[in-house]
Parts: structure tokens; sequence; C-alpha cells
């Protein structure tokens, strides 16, 4: 049920947001003030770490000392949950998405940011500081903290070599090991892998016309439903918790999935048998922005955060954790926990092959007319649920 719920809070924010934009509170602060002690995040998990599963990767501890800040997190495993959470309220902050951070703008739920407060504002990537998804009318609601794809994860025991195409999920294909993939692969679990769907058939089905694969119309997006319910025929288990993922692949009998690189990087860790790899299809990704709530109790110790949040040996130290990319760039050069090899094994070259994720919306480029999120989120719900 509360997958649902989720779901469905997510619909109501959508509805919710057609007229809420139009007179919602506008705040921004405009000079720091005194510290509160305390400030609450929502982040996706791995994303804020005090050495406590590594001792290597804390870049909490010494913010709390140095701003007597005391950092209380609450994990959120999809973009749908991050908003709900924020509805209800009593957060600070959150590591939003783009699929989400539009949707926040829109709602109320999140402030502008005075970035003439967030000193290091200037190092952040010329390429996402006026990013769409957390930048509206000249005004930014968020700072960028972190970037990268959804691969694809395999099992190396079967594929000696990486699997060159996401076809391994998406049909039904005797393996290497002269077994099916039925009931070996898995899917995330959020409206937003329809998209994932979209650019295969981008690639595989180029008669479609997908140029997009956030912007479907009616008959595109009946042929992406078509193959996400063949699909679902062949998944056993759709995934939203990285940590149960990781879980699931060291039973030894999944093969194959969309992934976060921090998933990879953990079984890895473990000594797991999986590789990864952005297939020729390309792949859907992530930009997240650490937007501020719009009635943030904690506002002053928010923007302390907001500032440590883009410092060189967080956003370095996070990219080796994560197996993301920093928005700052210069965090990719010198930081030991990245060794000689930077970013460039994160992806740091692939930013324009990767589809980021976005809020799909009814009016599109072109001027034309295209099926909107709360259609996304409702026909999802009824595909995970048919088998």
């Amino acid at each position: 049920m509360k997958g649902n719920y989720i779901i469905i809070s997510s619909i109501a924010v959508l509805a919710f947001s057609l007229t809420a934009a139009c007179g919602k509170k506008e705040s921004r602060l405009i000079e720091i003030g005194p510290l509160e002690g305390e400030v609450s995040i929502i982040a996706w998990p791995g994303y804020i770490e005090r050495g406590e599963t590594d001792k290597s990767y804390d870049w909490v501890t010494g913010f709390e000392k140095e701003t007597g800040c005391k950092l209380n997190v609450k994990t959120a495993a999809t973009s749908d949950e991050m908003i709900a959470l924020m509805i209800e309220g009593g957060y600070d902050l959150v590591t939003a998405s783009g699929d989400a951070s539009l949707r926040l703008v829109a709602s109320g739920k999140v402030q502008e940011i005075n970035i003439d407060l967030v000193p290091s504002w200037k190092s952040v990537d010329s390429r996402l500081q006026n990013a769409a998804w957390h930048t509206v009318e000249g005004k930014h609601y968020g700072i960028p903290y972190q970037w990268g794809p959804n691969v694809l994860m395999y099992n190396t025991k079967i594929f000696k070599k990486a699997p060159s195409s996401w076809t391994v999920v998406f049909e039904e294909q005797k393996l290497p090991d002269g077994k099916s993939n039925k009931n070996r692969i898995q899917a995330f679990d959020g409206p937003i892998y329809i998209a994932d769907a979209a650019l295969f058939l981008k690639h595989t089905k180029p008669e479609l016309g997908i140029s997009d694969p956030y912007e479907l119309d009616e008959k595109q997006y009946d042929a992406v439903i078509e193959l996400l319910k063949k699909q679902r025929q062949l998944v056993p288990k759709y995934w939203h918790d990285a940590m149960v993922q990781v879980d699931d692949f060291k039973k030894g009998n999944l093969i194959a999935s969309s992934t976060w690189p921090f998933q990879v990087n953990m079984l890895v860790g473990e000594k797991q048998p999986v590789g990864s790899v952005v297939p020729v299809e390309g792949a859907t990704g992530w930009a997240d922005t650490t937007m501020l709530h719009i009635d943030s109790k904690h506002v002053n110790c928010a923007y302390k955060w907001l500032e440590h949040s883009i410092s060189l040996k967080l956003q370095g130290d996070l990219a080796s954790w994560f197996g993301s990319v920093p928005s700052v760039p210069t965090a990719c050069k010198g930081n030991p926990l990245l060794g000689e090899s930077g970013c460039s094994v994160n992806g740091f070259n692939n930013f324009e092959k990767i589809s980021f994720w976005r809020t799909p919306v009814t009016n599109c480029s072109g001027g034309r007319k295209c099926v909107p999120y709360k259609k996304w989120a409702e026909d999802f719900i009824s595909i995970i649920g048919s088998r």
C-alpha cells in the first residue's frame, strides 16, 4: 500500500501544482542569521554519509562540528516519496531529481535560493547552473548536487562480455548460460521508468518518431506501455530501495537490471560478480538538486549545508562513494578516494548522452500534445500490479 500511497500523492501534487504556482508564497533569504542548531534533509540512500558504513566516507561530522548544526537525515527511495514527504512538511531540504524538482517548484513547496549567500556557487558546472529542472524564470530553486546515468548492471558470471543493449531487460531471450532471462531481471519501481522504455524504442523502433523519452504523444506512449506490459511477464520484482536491490543481487539469481552506480559500487566492493554498462541505446539519468522547503524552520543552518554541499571534499568523496559525477568539476582532481582516474570512470564525459529525468507535461515542444505524468503514474501502477 505504501507504494500506491506515494504514487497517489504524486498525482495530487501534479493536480495541485496547476493552480498553486500562481498564488504561492514567495520567499528568499536576504542574509544568514543566527544558526538554529539543526537542519533536516530528505535524501537518496548513500547521499549523506557520516562514516557509519565506511569511516573513509564522512561529510557530516565536520559540518556539524564547524557549524553546530546537527544534520537529521530521512532517506527516500523514489521521487514520489520525496514529494509526499515535502508536502507533509517538517523538513528543511531535499535532494530532488529532475522528475520531482519542477513539481516542487510549481506546488509552492520550495523557495528561491539566494545564490549570493552560497559563495561556492561560482564553482558549479556551468551546464548545471541554469538547468531547466531547477531554474524557473531566471530564479534558482536549488543548488546542483550530483548527477549520473541509470546504468545496466549485469552478472559477470553469466555475461563474460558486457551486454550491449537494454534488450536483455525488455525482451525474453536465451542467455549465454542457455537459460531464459524470465524471472531473472529487475526494473525500477517508478513511473519515470516509462522513459527508459521510451528511450529503448527510440532506437529500436525509429518509425515511432520518438525524439524525447519524456515527450510522448498517444501513439508513441501506447507503444511504450505495450512494451512494459510484455516486460512485466519477465520481472519477478521491481526495485526502489537501493539496499534491498543490493541484497537481491547477492542472492545470485538475478542477471541484469537498471540501477544506479551506487549499487554497482556496493556490490563490487563486496566482491560480487557484477559489472555495469551504458548500452548502445543510451541511458536515462538524474541530475539532483538540493532544494529548500518554503516553510523551513532552520533556514540559516540549511544555507550553511547548501554551501557545504558543493565543497570540493564532499563533492569528490560523494562521487567516489556513489559512483556519481560532482556538480563541481574541480572536485574530480586531487581527491584521494577518486584516485588518478578522477571522474572519468563515473561518466563525466557522458553528460550529452544522458536523457535526464524530467516531469512529463501535456504541452510539449513543437506545440504537440503529450501524455502527462498523471497518466504515467496511473498506468505504471496498473502494469506492476498486473502479473
